[in-house]
């Protein structure tokens, strides 16, 4: 896949989505080297990653990580999860940020030139059209390498590219350690 180093990059991260996927691959990102990567592969604009939190939880498995990544040259985007009973009455945690990632992202499109999108997630098959018509290459990183996929078919055919997340691993891996970041 080609880079231009005077193209304007953006990376745009579903950490729910993310998380998920790692999960699968059971590998970790060092969002440092993540960073790094891709500033040497263009001009990086933004790096953004996208979270719900439980407000009223006394500690937070995600809040070190969301601290980290606001200190570290990501543009952290939260909102509260919401809390429900199932028919079943288990306990279930809802914290979708795909409205704010789209918004985001037609926000940005006049002053991106490629944006590296990590989800697998379908529902943004039209925010990619749309920000491909305003002249803006799209990259999706995520994973096909584990069956089911963690990469909806309808986003892979729109992006422009697709970059497998478990071939970034030696690049942007971090060892196992016990401490791993959790994600709602």
């Amino acid at each position: 896949m080609a880079f231009y180093p005077d193209e304007r990059l953006c990376i745009i991260i579903d950490g729910a989505n993310l998380y998920s996927t790692l999960k699968t691959l059971d590998f970790d990102i060092d969002y440092g080297k993540l960073i790094e990567l891709f500033q040497g592969k263009g001009r990086l604009q933004r790096a953004y990653y996208y979270t719900a939190i439980i407000e009223d939880e006394d500690f937070s498995p995600i809040k070190p990580l969301v601290d980290w990544l606001d200190y570290n040259g990501y543009h952290v985007v939260t909102k509260p999860a919401k809390q429900y009973k199932d028919r079943d009455g288990r306990q279930k945690t809802k914290g979708n940020m795909d409205m704010e990632m789209a918004i985001d992202m037609v926000e940005l499109a006049p002053n991106i030139d490629h944006f590296l999108l990590f989800t697998g997630d379908g529902d943004f098959k039209r925010v990619v059209e749309f920000v491909q018509k305003q002249g803006c290459r799209v990259s999706v990183v995520s994973s096909i390498a584990e069956r089911p996929a963690m990469l909806a078919d309808e986003l892979r055919r729109q992006a422009d590219n697709f970059i497998e997340l478990a071939d970034l691993d030696k690049l942007i891996g971090r060892p196992k350690t016990g401490d791993n970041w959790d994600e709602t």
